[in-house]
């Protein structure tokens, strides 16, 4: 009888050390997501106007055969006054391309992605490429969870047609905002639209672009990272940004922007730049591969000049950024394509390629191979400038959810129109963006 309670103990406690020596192994596998090996069909909602997300869940769903997607399409602005809906629906989002993110993950509405920045070792990725998408506990961005990744991480500035800049003069980009304007002024002088851009609602006014540049040409960029992360205190209406804006509405009142405006959608801007019409163009450089399609060999980049000789030039630097919906039915595999897009070689391709910009990912990821004369070797060139000067900064639209439709969209047009002048157009907006954070 004793014998059998000994054996009895024995057995009974090898099995405990069996199970304890595996519980690790199974943990570890079960935190590693995926999309598995069932049939699985991906949500999803992207932005118009942009090829890179759509080349991306075609390549992954032709390396996981049992992925498929839903994806609908929306404006940007449209975008930002559904996305509450969506997420908050019976169906909500796998993946959405989010305009803005704090009141979302304020709300509950956003899955927390810590768990997954864990999984996947997304913390040891280099810091800014989280940063942006962060939010703390006290509801400001930059620190804190996270809750959104990024599809590439984008740089802005200005692209111009090499054969016009020859025709003004421009044998080199300019190195301060004076010689800029002068050469604004040279192409309007030779019968040439010096600027083209888009202003229309539905898009969105891409006459923020070069307001933006021109508030970091002129001052310091973290006033405006402040304002756009929701800093206390924090305000758009400063002497420099007051000074940009007298820029801003002097360029228009010259005529350096197209008379139809703000009836120009984004592509057709783009379209119509790439047919020649424009010396000069504000965009990001996920357009990269259009342009170079349109006018091979002939587009050029370079980032807005500062003020002053020597200073130092400043971008917007920014993730294009998706998020997960809190209550997502497929958010592991949602997370997966987060993950996949930065590491795969493929993706990592195609990011370049049709995004235009840096894939992100490790710290030492190989950039991949791209083609000599492509403009995508200039902006590419760009981002370490901004790097190392620290000038990067978000996009003055996603401040608030509704500040892009509500606030700078109108307003600007307005000034287009004649109806607004530089320091109403930072009152209003700024009225419009404390009127949001009181909500």
């Amino acid at each position: 009888m004793v014998n059998k309670r000994k054996l009895f103990f024995i057995f009974a406690t090898l099995a405990i050390l069996i199970i304890a020596i595996q519980m690790p192994i199974a943990v570890a596998q079960e935190t590693t997501p995926d999309c598995g090996a069932e049939p699985i069909t991906l949500n999803a909602y992207f932005e118009t106007g942009f090829d890179l997300p759509l080349e991306l869940a075609d390549e992954f769903a032709n390396q996981f055969p049992n992925v498929t997607w839903d994806i609908k399409q929306d404006q940007f602005t449209n975008l930002i006054n559904s996305t509450p809906r969506l997420l908050s629906g019976d169906n909500p989002p796998d993946l959405i391309r989010l305009p803005t993110m704090v009141s979302f993950a304020n709300q509950g509405l956003l899955m927390n992605l810590d768990d997954y920045a864990a999984a996947f070792g997304w913390d040891e990725w280099p810091v800014p490429q989280l940063n942006q998408n962060r939010v703390g506990e006290d509801g400001t961005r930059g620190s804190g969870s996270l809750y959104a990744m990024g599809l590439n991480y984008s740089l802005t500035g200005i692209f111009y047609n090499k054969d016009y800049a020859e025709q003004i003069g421009m044998t080199e980009p300019p190195q301060t905002l004076a010689e800029f304007e002068e050469l604004l002024a040279a192409a309007k002088d030779a019968g040439l639209l010096p600027i083209m851009q888009w202003g229309s609602a539905q898009s969105g006014m891409g006459l923020a672009f070069p307001l933006q540049a021109l508030m970091a040409s002129l001052g310091p960029v973290e006033p405006i990272n402040d304002w756009i992360f929701q800093k206390e205190g924090a305000t758009i209406v400063t002497d420099e940004n007051l000074e940009a804006a007298q820029h801003l509405q002097t360029w228009i009142e010259n005529g350096y922007f197209p008379p139809d405006i703000n009836a120009i959608e984004y592509t057709d801007a783009n379209a119509r730049f790439g047919q020649g019409e424009g010396v000069f163009i504000f965009n990001g450089d996920w357009q990269n591969a259009g342009y170079d399609t349109d006018m091979p060999g002939n587009v050029g980049f370079f980032l807005m000049p500062p003020a002053e000789e020597g200073g130092s030039p400043a971008a917007m630097s920014a993730p294009l950024t998706f998020g997960i919906a809190a209550n997502a039915v497929n958010a592991d595999c949602a997370a997966f394509f987060l993950n996949w897009v930065a590491t795969n070689e493929t993706a990592r391709e195609i990011d370049v390629a049709v995004g235009g910009s840096n894939p992100g990912g490790p710290s030492g990821a190989t950039m991949p191979a791209v083609s000599e004369g492509s403009v995508t070797n200039e902006t590419l060139a760009a981002g370490p400038v901004v790097g190392e000067a620290g000038t990067s900064m978000d996009f003055i639209a996603n401040a608030t959810s509704a500040i892009f439709a509500q606030g700078w969209t109108p307003e600007l047009q307005k000034m287009v129109g004649g109806r607004q002048d530089a320091a109403g157009l930072l009152e209003a907006v700024q009225a419009e963006y404390e009127n949001e954070l009181a909500e």
